[in-house]
């Protein structure tokens, strides 16, 4: 059953999906991890009364996630760049990192 829904809704997955992120790769990787969801979950916990919006639901959040870590890792990169340009970084005193050793 899920090799025919992905035959006849993959089309229309996809299409909802570069319409609500306006990003084709990533609608693609959204849509082939929810499908992968699916096959690995409706086996087990049964398919649920609406396959196509299941799939479009886990996708967008799929999508979404990875949105917001490629955000706060960017975030997080570029306010190390700024603390190691400025000389914000902490100075470590070696005698605490080796303090059985003479430098």
């Amino acid at each position: 059953m899920l090799e025919q829904i992905f035959r006849e809704d993959w089309g229309r997955v996809l299409a909802s999906l570069i319409g609500f992120l306006g990003d084709i790769e990533l609608a693609e990787d959204a849509a082939q991890e929810a499908f992968a969801t699916a096959a690995e979950r409706w086996p087990r916990d049964g398919f649920p009364d609406n396959p196509m919006g299941w799939l479009i639901t886990t996708a967008r959040r799929r999508a979404i996630d990875r949105i917001r870590r490629e955000r706060t890792l960017a975030a997080k990169t570029e306010q190390l760049k700024r603390e190691l340009r400025d000389g914000s970084e902490t100075s470590m005193d070696e005698s605490a990192v080796f303090p059985d050793e003479r430098l």
